[in-house]
């Protein structure tokens, strides 16, 4: 984003209502401890809210599963988890070991009903040394994302089916009524395979410390660029 377009968001940020005026004190505001080890996607912080954050994440590159159908997201993730980790241990075409990062991302397409198949996609942050030429596999494919924004809400622990719904739910309930909630609205139509995403930054034998965000991703460009 250059100069001028982040000149016209801070513009657009000071028309915002008291009620979601930045306060760090209500910020999700824990940075994963994950990233002090490993590498993790590079993001401006935009906007603390009552329980939310609006980041605005530079362009990154994912190695990605096909989408699975299941009633789990902790299945899901995973099954597919374990396919992601042979790729990044040299089951690539490559024969090429890369780094472990985090999080570890799984978009979410929800069913109609609690005993129907979500869709799922689950993916692997590719480090900054492999994203120009990121080692192909079977079953695998690549996304590249450009720079992106993202509604954020974290919660602890380890991850739920039960708790995954409850936490979205929470994430755009916080939402209601802003330029945030309207965007993400807008922007759902052009990508109907993802209404939410779930990182998770821990492995599952770390116990202590664990973050688990949602993200709604949305695009603010056109409200910047009509300001």
């Amino acid at each position: 984003m250059s100069a001028f377009h982040l000149f016209k968001l801070s513009l657009l940020l000071s028309l915002l209502p008291n009620s979601i005026i930045p306060n760090s004190q209500k910020s999700t505001g824990l940075f994963p401890p994950t990233c002090s080890r490993i590498e993790c996607p590079t993001y401006d912080l935009i906007q603390a809210g009552n329980g939310y954050e609006i980041r605005r994440y530079n362009s990154t590159v994912w190695i990605s599963t096909s989408p699975i159908q299941d009633i789990s997201l902790v299945d899901a993730t995973r099954d597919a988890f374990l396919q992601l980790f042979d790729y990044i241990q040299g089951k690539n075409e490559y024969q090429e070991h890369i780094e472990m990062t985090a999080p570890v991302i799984t978009q979410v397409s929800p069913s109609d009903g609690p005993f129907c198949e979500s869709s799922f996609v689950v993916s692997f942050y590719v480090p900054k040394k492999n994203q120009a030429n990121p080692p192909p596999a079977k079953g695998l494919h690549v996304q590249k994302w450009g720079p992106a924004y993202a509604a954020v809400r974290q919660f602890s622990g380890f991850v739920s089916d039960s708790e995954v719904g409850e936490e979205a739910a929470a994430l755009e309930a916080s939402l209601t009524g802003s330029i945030w909630s309207a965007a993400i609205e807008k922007s759902r139509p052009d990508d109907p395979t993802s209404t939410y995403t779930v990182a998770q930054y821990n492995s599952p034998f770390e116990y202590e410390e664990r973050v688990n965000e949602i993200w709604m991703m949305f695009d603010m460009e056109d409200e910047v660029g009509a300001l």
